[in-house]
């Protein structure tokens, strides 16, 4: 089949293939579209945690998300790891030239021990220039208590602070809400207009890894294939649940999901 439509990646290399760029190529390729990528940093890591970051340089990163948009332009961008100031202000520099309309930002802050990423000024650029002009923020928990400084036990403070988010500019937010603890897991999109919960089965589970980068690109990719937001949501969060299901069980840490759920091989392939 020839691909639905085109989305184009800004985010960090996870070379245990679970989660970042990797993460993002396998759910856009495995939802029918074609994946570009911008590499905004480059990770040593596996399922057990994380040995070293290497940023590449803001002017490259201008350079692949540009030349790359001038040959081929994508229906949809999605963005995840962004963890300075000089690579947020690209970002934003590179929207204003290539204009797409349909953004999604994952806002990716807090690793799985909980140590922050992104700095406070990085953080502060984020919210006061970013936010506004993207279509979707998809901050998991601890990200959402972040950038709205306040505390998240329950699903009236998620939708506390997604108003929070949507009154400082952003447009759509969805919080993730899988660190509760409640055995159904509810992720809550709000809009100015409209408040929608989805809810899902928990699996008992370490391979998780990535879920946040999946989901993000599987939402921009039902966005990018023109689904509204609401529906590109609810679709998104079936395919990760999916894949959380018949996860692979590879690693010995918090292991990938199974991108590959949507796929059938064709017999001649076999």
């Amino acid at each position: 089949m020839n691909p639905k439509s085109k989305v184009l990646i800004v985010a960090g290399s996870d070379s245990s293939g679970g989660a970042g760029i990797q993460a993002d190529i396998k759910t856009v390729t495995a939802l029918g579209s074609y994946a570009m990528t911008a590499i905004t940093a480059i990770t040593a890591q596996n399922t057990t945690g994380v040995k070293s970051i290497v940023s590449i340089s803001p002017k490259e990163i201008l350079n692949q998300i540009l030349f790359t948009a001038k040959d081929i332009k994508p229906n949809a961008i999605k963005i995840g790891m962004l963890h300075s100031t000089k690579i947020i202000e690209t970002i934003i520099r590179s929207l204003k030239i290539i204009k797409i309309k349909k953004i999604v930002l994952d806002p990716v802050m807090v690793a799985k021990g909980g140590a922050k990423l992104i700095d406070d000024k990085a953080i502060k650029l984020l919210k006061d220039k970013l936010i506004k002009r993207v279509t979707l923020i998809t901050p998991n928990i601890p990200e959402a208590e972040i950038l709205t400084n306040t505390k998240i036990r329950s699903k009236e403070d998620m939708i506390f602070a997604a108003y929070k988010l949507i009154e400082i500019g952003a447009n759509n937010v969805l919080i993730k809400g899988g660190h509760l603890t409640s055995k159904i897991v509810q992720d809550i999109l709000v809009t100015k207009s409209d408040i929608k919960i989805f809810k899902s089965k928990r699996y008992k589970t370490n391979n998780t890894h990535g879920t946040g980068c999946s989901l993000s690109s599987a939402i921009t990719t039902f966005l990018s294939c023109g689904k509204p937001i609401k529906k590109s949501c609810e679709l998104g969060i079936n395919y990760v649940n999916s894949g959380i299901k018949s996860n692979p069980k590879y690693g010995k840490g918090h292991g990938p999901i199974n991108h590959l759920n949507t796929i059938s091989i064709e017999r001649k392939f076999r």
